[in-house]
């Protein structure tokens, strides 16, 4: 199909920080398996949901407490649920999970699951950030809980698009958005949890230039709300879907639980990639100097 609907969910986490992790996860997973529903009844084919949808951005503290939230991939228990839910309503799902491999390996990590129930794979956030926000000692304190990822950026053939993952942080590296495009995307995915503050003016800058760069639709989903204890910020929400003319054609309001819907045209890619020609104009004989320095 030419025309595909993805569905974007945006989310308030409304359990306090203190609760047990089951707690989190038990409330988070009921409230987004409602809103992929609402999503689906929107005619939505491919569905994300924002980084690690499960529970608070809990890489505002460091405490060992937040290992307890990961899961093995596919073999979790929320990717089981979701690979039945994607199944019964015959949609694709973009599933940013908090993920254990082995004894005590944890990465942030996403797994993409095709409209028929099959689990494609998985992609681990590769940049990982370790910077404060916030007062009272809060940040983005990533190192903590994540390993860089090691799989490289694959791209999923889904049944209604060439899907690709990046997520959050990653966003600033124009290096993996390239190598999306290169590996085949049709649409790139930025799950995100940010708050207001230094790179708010980056969120809708960004992210539409990567589209443009690379002849691709990118779907940013950040969060909403506030999260105590912390109180680091606020989740300024506002996801959206841009076009690879760097047009946003969709978008979430700042603080409201939403689902956003916009439509992806693959023959818009076709139009664009035709008439701006960046990969074949490519010179990488030339970049062997960036990995050097």
């Amino acid at each position: 199909m030419s025309k595909v609907t993805i569905g974007l969910i945006q989310a308030s986490h409304d359990v306090h920080g203190d609760e047990p992790v089951e707690a989190h996860k038990k409330k988070a997973i009921e409230k987004h398996i409602r809103l992929v529903r609402e999503a689906a009844e929107k005619g939505a084919k491919i569905i994300s949901l924002q980084e690690i949808f499960y529970g608070p951005y809990f890489c505002a503290e460091q405490i060992t407490k937040w290992y307890d939230a990961a899961e093995e991939i596919p073999n979790g228990s929320t990717t089981r649920l979701f690979r039945e839910l994607a199944r019964e309503l015959g949609v694709v799902i973009v599933l940013p999970i908090y993920e254990r491999e082995g004894i005590a390996s944890y990465y942030n990590s996403a797994a993409v699951i095709d409209a028929d129930g099959a689990y494609l794979g998985k992609y681990r956030k590769h940049h990982i950030p370790h910077v404060a926000a916030g007062d009272g000692g809060c940040g983005f304190w990533e190192k903590y809980y994540f390993k860089p990822g090691n799989l490289g950026y694959p791209v999923f053939d889904t049944a209604y698009a060439k899907v690709g993952v990046y997520i959050c942080y990653d966003r600033h590296f124009p290096e993996g958005a390239r190598a999306l495009g290169l590996n085949g995307a049709e649409i790139v995915f930025n799950p995100s949890a940010t708050v207001a503050g230094t790179s708010e003016y980056l969120w809708k800058l960004e992210q539409p230039a990567h589209a443009v760069a690379n002849g691709y639709y990118v779907a940013a989903i950040n969060r909403v709300g506030y999260e105590t204890p912390w109180n680091m910020g606020e989740f300024y929400g506002q996801s959206y879907l841009a076009d690879p003319r760097g047009s946003i054609v969709a978008i979430g309001s700042r603080d409201q639980d939403e689902v956003v819907i916009g439509v992806m045209d693959k023959e818009l890619i076709r139009e664009v990639r035709n008439i701006w020609q960046f990969y074949r104009d490519r010179r990488p004989e030339t970049y062997d100097s960036i990995i050097n320095l």
